[in-house]
């Protein structure tokens, strides 16, 4: 009986990687196709995104002024100069 425990367990670190990579690499059912997503807007229209925007320190230091919210002014003054045609 102690055999038969002991039979399975590899001492040789080569053997014992053979036998996973064999054990993981048996034929196995094909699975059923899975159809693809459909494919997802990039974006969704009005959201916000998430940047990295480089501003000089002036015009950051114009923004910071008046305390937080300054990245929704920031925002608010690039959104008056893209044109309404763009929405």
């Amino acid at each position: 009986m102690a055999d038969d425990r002991n039979r399975r367990r590899f001492t040789d670190p080569r053997t014992a990687a053979e036998a996973a990579f064999k054990a993981a690499t048996t034929a196995k059912p094909a699975a059923a196709p899975v159809a693809p997503a459909p494919p997802r807007p990039s974006a969704v229209p009005g959201a916000r995104e998430m940047v990295t925007l480089r501003l000089d320190s002036a015009v950051l230091a114009h923004f910071q002024k008046d305390g937080p919210g300054w990245q929704d002014r920031v925002n608010d003054a690039l959104k008056a100069l893209v044109p309404a045609s763009e929405d």
